[in-house]
């Protein structure tokens, strides 16, 4: 069924308030799961409510965040999250990134003893509104062997770039080193569904269709060896640098084992340092148009630009509703019952 955006978003922060975050990290973290469901990733979506909750019951998450600027010094800033909500900790670290590059051309903030940070999209989206090139990374907990191993080491690490753009919005690029992300095999398991061969192997290594088999082997990195070493450097710049948890050491936010000492790179480029921000998004859009019109392979229609996609899914939502199934939808109400709200997602508020 599909649901008002507006609803879903409000009934997101009525959890996340019972949850006793204040306004402000709710109002932000509901809007950056809300977006995830409109750009049609689910597994980064409203989901996150129940794990927050599991997480907040047993005391394993500091609510309000308590982040700390560690160091600050020109283009360059560290924050400790102080094992509180990601999102918060993130949107700060691109903020803090965006004015350092209006005063200095680059800023690069890093974040570590953080959460799960949902999309980083959302943030790198943040300095192409704002006329610059975003960049964000952060690391994970293990799924991925290093290439040629069995036992998962990495993380499936994303990385997010968004550059300004003439057309309808910026080209946003929001991916994992891995072939896939790991939401999706959970995702698979939930659904009772397999897999394609070529996204993870099993626990003797072997390549696998099975999704339960999956969680307990590794996922394979993206183009091999490249995947490997992209998930490597992510780690080392997102983990090791702010002096976070890095490799074996990143706990899951899916299982309650204790703080996940995630970390995040951020980083905003000041386009006009180098040249006209209009004459840079001419260009950008006239690259675009070269990619979009160049010669089709056979049985293909259109060329898509990393993260359209997405951003068609989210105009399409905002007009017509995100789609929810009903087990998530019983899951939203019996959390809204949890922390005492008289607040229902019914069916006749369904679109």
């Amino acid at each position: 069924m599909k649901v008002q955006v507006e609803r879903l978003k409000e009934v997101s922060i009525e959890i996340l308030k019972g949850l006793h975050l204040p306004e402000k990290e709710a109002g932000l973290v509901a809007e950056c799961l809300i977006r995830a469901e409109m750009r049609g990733i689910d597994t980064h979506g409203v989901r996150f409510l129940k794990l927050l909750s599991d997480r907040v019951s047993r005391q394993m998450i500091c609510i309000p965040t308590p982040l700390k600027v560690i160091r600050e010094e020109g283009a360059t800033a560290l924050l400790d999250g102080g094992n509180g909500i990601g999102q918060v900790a993130a949107h700060k670290a691109m903020k803090i990134s965006i004015q350092k590059a209006r005063d200095y051309g680059i800023g690069i903030t890093l974040v570590r003893n953080t959460n799960h940070i949902g999309i980083l999209a959302y943030y790198t989206q943040m300095a192409a509104e704002e006329g610059m090139v975003g960049v964000v990374m952060c690391n994970s907990a293990p799924s991925m062997a290093p290439w040629g191993g069995v036992d998962p080491f990495f993380g499936t690490n994303p990385l997010s770039i968004a550059i300004p753009c003439n057309s309808k919005g910026p080209i946003i690029l929001d991916m994992s080193s891995s072939v896939v992300a790991r939401g999706k095999i959970r995702k698979a398991q939930r659904m009772k569904e397999p897999i394609p061969l070529g996204w993870a192997l099993d626990e003797s290594g072997t390549p696998t269709t099975d999704p339960v088999a999956a969680l307990k082997g590794t996922l394979l990195p993206i183009g091999g060896p490249k995947g490997y070493g992209l998930a490597l450097m992510i780690d080392i710049l997102a983990g090791v640098l702010p002096g976070s948890q890095y490799g074996p050491n990143v706990k899951t936010f899916h299982e309650p084992l204790g703080p996940t000492g995630i970390g995040v790179f951020t980083m905003a480029i000041h386009i006009e340092r180098f040249m006209p921000l209009v004459q840079f998004k001419t260009l950008i859009h006239s690259y675009s148009e070269m990619i979009k019109n160049s010669r089709k392979a056979k049985g293909v229609s259109r060329i898509y630009l990393p993260g359209e996609i997405e951003r068609e899914k989210e105009e399409k939502s905002l007009l017509e509703g995100v789609e929810l199934n009903d087990s998530v939808i019983d899951e939203l109400n019996k959390l809204l019952e949890q922390v005492k709200s008289p607040v229902r997602l019914n069916s006749f508020q369904r679109k």
